[in-house]
């Protein structure tokens, strides 16, 4: 296993770590604590509601900010680590998701809430979570071994949005949902002290130019096109014209980052990022995993609490089938490696993640038992678990070196816009009426999402390298 030496001159540099996990346990900590924090709002639906005098469509409307920010922010997130330095930008993120988490746990209402959870803690996350990626790809340079910390990155992240809500209904059950984001300051204070090991294998480049255009046309064109998706409901005349100018704000922001690279000058994103195939398809099965995994997430939550009278923490309870299965699934990601090819996992993941859907419904009906949806969600947390290390692995891995920061933002980028939809798409197919036929509705959607994803895993190439 390869580590980079740190270079001489680095702000960032450390005491070289002795060990391979001291560098992994922070960054997929880190992974985990922003995963935990996009899901375990979901079992606090009820609680937080009557304690900030606000309805569902509020704290889905929080939930939504949160993860979109974390989209809209992510690329120029990326592109800062090379300006700054990639440990500077994870410490720094990490300090700004703990002020907005210790906000969030003081909000007397959903304003302040959302000042917290869906700014503070989402611009945070945009700053972390490119580092996590990019020292990733730097400190383990073997396929084998990079295959193998993408694994446990992924895996913590995966657990951490399928066990939120269960760790989340214990909090708020013992506690109080204000708890919970106490308890998301304290994992950050303690990855901040776990990343004091790590040494930045990169030194900064203060001179380097930023794409402040680029960045401000892709975080708006991505805005609107998720407030479009969210205005559906109420107006859908509203919604079609948010849509249609986000579409068309990302095309101006295309023809920016093509005129810039024209003029010689570097783009927020360089277009060659968009011109490998395998990447490309790569990007689509993260986009739609995590959009599953969050709408799945945020509907079921939604429907045991406000339609069965679930509370918090028996709520957290049924998700533990999906954090098992993630959870099998992920620990044995790197045998899975070795023997099977990443289109393989893939598709593979996404046919047991629609079966599993397809299982979630037609259990639905029963009422008689809390326990009718597990066998579903375990499905989906071991098809989920299946192909989230993989799908990163194909897009990491297809550039070189220099394009690692770049790609590493539009990788979490597209991941978070997953997610943002993921609750926008469910959520507003759910709360315009919650009751079991609404349920119903916003399963079968996420099962058609989840059948797009099989057939662009089916046309990833059949072996790693392939374009």
């Amino acid at each position: 296993m390869a580590v980079p030496p740190t270079p001489t001159g680095s702000s960032t540099r450390g005491p070289a770590p002795s060990t391979p996990r001291q560098v992994l346990v922070p960054l997929a900590l880190a992974q985990f604590i922003c995963s935990f924090a996009g899901s375990n709002m979901n079992v606090m639906i009820n609680d937080i509601s009557r304690d900030l005098d606000t309805s569902v469509q509020g704290v889905q409307l929080a939930i939504t900010i949160f993860l979109l920010v974390m989209a809209a922010l992510m690329i120029p997130g990326g592109k800062l680590t090379d300006r700054f330095g990639r440990k500077r930008c994870l410490v720094a993120g990490l300090t700004v998701y703990g002020v907005g988490a210790l906000l969030s746990a003081a909000a007397p209402g959903l304003g302040v809430l959302i000042l917290g959870n869906s700014i503070l803690e989402g611009v945070g996350t945009a700053l972390l979570i490119p580092p996590v990626y990019i020292l990733t790809t730097l400190y383990f340079t073997e396929l084998a071994d990079r295959a193998r910390a993408f694994g446990a990155i992924m895996a913590m992240g995966g657990i951490g949005a399928a066990a939120g809500p269960l760790i989340g209904g214990l909090i708020t059950s013992g506690l109080s949902w204000r708890a919970a984001f106490v308890f998301q300051a304290l994992v950050v204070a303690a990855i901040v002290v776990l990343s004091r090991r790590i040494a930045d294998p990169l030194p900064p480049e203060p001179s380097r130019p930023f794409d402040l255009g680029g960045a401000a046309l892709s975080a708006v064109g991505l805005v609107l096109v998720v407030t479009g998706i969210l205005a559906t409901d109420d107006n859908g005349w509203l919604a079609a014209g948010l849509l249609a100018l986000g579409v068309l704000v990302q095309a101006g922001f295309f023809r920016w980052i093509r005129a810039k690279e024209r003029a010689g000058a570097e783009p927020l994103l360089s277009t060659s990022l968009f011109r490998n195939r395998t990447s490309n398809l790569g990007l689509l099965t993260q986009n739609l995993q995590w959009l599953i995994l969050m709408g799945v997430s945020f509907v079921v939550a939604a429907y045991l609490q406000v339609v069965r009278g679930y509370d918090a923490i028996r709520t957290g309870v049924v998700f533990t089938a999906a954090t098992a299965g993630l959870l099998a699934a992920s620990l044995a990601a790197e045998r899975f490696a070795k023997r099977r090819t990443p289109r393989t996992l893939v598709t593979t993941g996404f046919a047991v993640t629609v079966a599993g859907i397809a299982t979630l419904l037609a259990l639905a009906g029963d009422t008689s038992s809390a326990w009718a949806s597990t066998p579903g969600l375990l499905m989906i947390g071991l098809g989920l678990g299946v192909m989230l290390t993989p799908s990163v692995n194909v897009v990491q891995s297809s550039f070189p070196e220099e394009q690692q920061g770049e790609i590493s933002g539009l990788s979490r980028s597209v991941s978070n816009l997953g997610s943002s939809l993921g609750t926008a798409v469910a959520g507003t197919v759910l709360v315009a009426d919650l009751a079991f036929g609404s349920y119903a509705a916003a399963l079968i959607v996420l099962a058609a999402i989840g059948c797009a994803g099989l057939v662009a895993a089916l046309l990833l190439p059949h072996r790693q390298g392939a374009d």
